[in-house]
């Protein structure tokens, strides 16, 4: 009898231990669910629209609704639904959905479904159960300064030709994305890229804290990376935002060194395009070129006309781009996209999807006056309403399709809204 027992605990032992290893990575999930949601938008950064990557996006996504959504479970936490911006959420979800199933299965376009209106939903509402703790915010300060880091890098090295210190490859590839003559990142899009470094930038400042000294070291070169994704509505919306922020904030001392370093950089960015041939040509043909702005003034009245077709119903997913481009008969163009939020909402589900999108934007701005706030939070909402003004600017830009773009700014908004709610305790 003796024997069968210790026969059966050299059995099991090993089955438990392996069971337990597999378990680990969901208890840990479970204990800190903010750092499986900074993974995912990790992975977001890192899967831009032209990369597959094996799916890596759809299952890191999933993994952190099953984690969170068990948490909350466990924890007999009400998963949140607010109204005034869950319904227009929900609308545009229910827009883009229908107008994907009137056309057989693709995979590219449920991807685009997933990227403009799912992940912002979703992760709007798990920030709010996430980043409730001081704990899971600090995980978020650093994973804000680490990725300005990551991407101000980039976009120097990609300034400075130093192509092998550029990391990963794929971002020099010049058969995937656009403006592979520019500092684009990994998002393959120099808009995007530089939308990104404006977005974090700003948030590097809100989250300084006692890492103010690194933050202001960053946006001392800032400028330079901004530079350096030679796009004229990055330039002129880091420009502005920059100018913004000093008015903004209430600190005088960051004030002055906000001032102080941005005057800094643009003499250092002057400095170096003048003191280099190739440079300064490439910002004066930047500067001067018309070429791009005449397609995409072609782009624009093209997609207007389509608009005026079909004001309300909107245009089919799987028509829309080809008669995109037999509107635009006699551009040689190798993809033909809108290139603008707001007009590729107008296009894909007529008036009432842009009449959702102001909708839920609108009640975003108010999250900067909405509940109490203390500390970082304070800072945070102080630029909150210079965040928004440059995502939608630059919207007129780029169709905001990139996972890690919409993501950020949607995490962020869950972040305030939760500090409102504990203000208000």
């Amino acid at each position: 009898m003796n024997t069968h027992a210790t026969t059966w605990e050299e059995v099991s032992r090993p089955l438990w231990a392996g069971a337990s290893l597999l378990l680990r990575p969901l208890h840990a999930a479970l204990f800190s669910p903010s750092l499986l949601y900074l993974a995912t938008l990790a992975v977001f950064l890192f899967r831009p629209p032209d990369v597959h990557l094996y799916y890596a996006d759809r299952i890191a996504f999933c993994a952190l609704v099953f984690c969170v959504g068990l948490r909350a479970l466990a924890l007999g936490e009400r998963l949140p639904f607010i109204a005034r911006f869950s319904l227009p959420m929900l609308g545009l979800i229910a827009l883009a959905a229908l107008r994907a199933l009137r056309e057989p299965f693709d995979a590219q376009t449920w991807s685009l479904v997933a990227a403009k209106f799912i992940v912002p939903f979703t992760l709007f509402h798990l920030a709010i159960l996430v980043f409730r703790s001081e704990p899971a915010r600090a995980h978020f300060r650093i994973f804000v300064i680490l990725t300005l880091a990551y991407l101000i890098f980039t976009s120097v090295a990609f300034l400075a030709d130093a192509r092998a210190l550029i990391f990963p490859s794929f971002i020099l590839d010049e058969s995937m994305g656009f403006h592979f003559d520019r500092a684009r990142g990994p998002f393959l899009q120099a808009v995007a890229n530089g939308l990104s470094l404006n977005l974090l930038g700003l948030l590097a400042v809100a989250f300084a804290g006692r890492k103010r000294k690194v933050v202001l070291l960053m946006w001392l070169v800032l400028p330079l990376a901004i530079l350096a994704t030679m796009t004229r509505a990055v330039w002129i919306s880091f420009a502005v935002s920059a100018v913004a922020l000093v008015f903004r904030l209430g600190e005088r001392g960051l004030r002055r060194a906000c001032v102080g370093l941005v005057f800094t950089g643009l003499v250092v960015s002057l400095i170096a395009g003048l003191g280099s041939n190739s440079l300064r040509n490439a910002l004066q043909d930047r500067s001067e070129e018309r070429g791009p702005l005449q397609a995409r003034m072609a782009v624009y009245d093209a997609g207007w006309s389509m608009f005026r077709e079909r004001p309300f119903a909107g245009w089919r997913a799987g028509g829309m781009y080809a008669e995109l481009a037999r509107r635009m008969e006699g551009y040689h163009l190798r993809s033909f996209y809108v290139h603008n939020t707001y007009l590729s909402m107008l296009i894909e589900f007529g008036i009432p999807g842009l009449a959702l999108y102001a909708i839920l934007f609108f009640q975003l701005f108010r999250l900067a006056r909405a509940g109490l706030h203390s500390g970082e939070c304070e800072s945070l909402r102080k630029i909150w309403p210079i965040l928004l003004g440059v995502y939608l600017f630059n919207a007129f830009f780029v169709d905001m399709v990139y996972q890690f773009v919409t993501g950020l700014m949607f995490t962020v908004a869950g972040m305030l809204y939760a500090s409102t709610q504990e203000g208000a305790r």
